[in-house]
């Protein structure tokens, strides 16, 4: 593995690069914030207060509330990283109606996110978004009949899965986290917990089942399948590192340039793993100074391709630097280690992984 350097060490070396103005919150986020939220008011009200809603109809307003609820989530990240208002309660309260849709709160995103995943990105057994390594795996029996399937098969559930999984994650993340809150604070972390399924809850006795369908099931899987076609790629692909080295444990995305626009630059994952206090509105200024300074160490690829590397490789360590399908014990490269980020020509090391206390029997 490359000499690894922290997130401190590249970050010291740019700053000096950028304008002043790069280092400020940047309030205006919120105006596409504003247009989401009332789009997605207007949605559910159309859906609710039409009386015969044609299903087509109600999918297309779907899609639209999904798009907005995935916008709205990826703009309380921005939010919550205080990038566009510094107060802490309001910065709070933004979030919290940004993150609303997702139904994640805002203290419990902090202490998971912020304190949490970014000081321990790719650490083994420290950042909780991290995938599980052989050993771990050794020991959750249920997790190890899942992957005796073929991986193909298990490719398909895990891409079904990903339009819950961010939901899902959020209330395993709360049950990891909630004793390590003060017993002072961790009422508030319980509303903001409930209160969002609370509404959704209460949308349903208005609704009914099949509007709500239209109107809050659909939407917050189509939302979660966007935020975590981003998410599974930010660093999945990526070494475990035992220092946080943003250029080996993360992947930047490339999105055409609309799309950017409409998920906040959510794309630029490496910069802002770099410079998470920075607004992501300059993480192409980032960019551009990484790839002059350091282009044999940053990794960037297009998200669909990354999508597809991520079909075809498993998800489980074998080391730092390789997966292992488990079963046929195949082992697989790691970007940076052999894995080439243009997909296409994609070569992957194929060895079969000698059965020792480490595979799973």
């Amino acid at each position: 593995m490359k000499d690894l350097q922290s997130f401190g060490w590249y970050a010291a070396k740019i700053a000096p690069k950028l304008p002043k103005e790069a280092f400020k919150p940047v309030p205006s986020r919120l105006w596409g914030g504003l247009v989401y939220l009332l789009i997605a008011i207007a949605g559910i009200l159309v859906i609710g207060l039409l009386n015969n809603l044609h299903p087509w109809l109600g999918i297309g307003i779907a899609v639209i509330l999904g798009t907005c609820f995935a916008g709205m989530g990826f703009l309380g990240h921005e939010i919550l990283h205080g990038t566009v208002i510094r107060k802490p309660w309001l910065r709070d309260f933004l979030g919290a109606v940004a993150f609303w849709p997702l139904s994640v709160g805002p203290k419990l995103w902090r202490k998971w996110h912020n304190t949490t995943h970014h000081v321990h990105t790719q650490h083994d057994g420290k950042d909780p978004d991290a995938w599980p390594t052989l050993e771990n795996l050794s020991h959750k029996p249920l997790l190890q009949k899942v992957y005796k399937l073929p991986m193909w098969m298990r490719s398909i559930v895990s891409f079904a899965f990903l339009s819950v999984s961010f939901t899902l994650h959020g209330l395993f993340m709360f049950k990891r986290f909630i004793k390590e809150f003060k017993p002072s604070k961790r009422p508030s972390v319980w509303i903001q917990l409930l209160l969002p399924w609370a509404m959704w809850l209460g949308l349903l006795a208005w609704l009914g089942p099949v509007k709500w369908f239209f109107a809050v099931l659909l939407p917050l899987l189509i939302a979660n399948a966007i935020v975590m076609s981003y998410i599974s790629t930010n660093h999945r692909l990526n070494p475990m590192t035992d220092v946080n080295d943003p250029l080996a444990n993360s992947l930047t995305v490339t999105v055409p340039k609309w799309i950017d626009v409409i998920h906040f630059n959510f794309s630029y994952h490496t910069e802002h793993h770099l410079f998470p206090g920075m607004s992501p509105k300059y993480y192409p200024l980032v960019k551009k100074h990484i790839k002059e300074m350091w282009p044999e160490r940053y990794h960037e690829m297009p998200h669909w391709k990354a999508l597809v590397a991520l079909w075809k490789t498993p998800h489980v360590y074998f080391n730092q630097t390789q997966f292992v399908d488990p079963a046929p014990g195949n082992l697989y490269p790691s970007l940076g280690h052999g894995m080439n980020e243009t997909v296409d020509e994609q070569k992957r090391e194929r060895k079969p992984v000698s059965r020792t206390s480490k595979s799973i029997h």
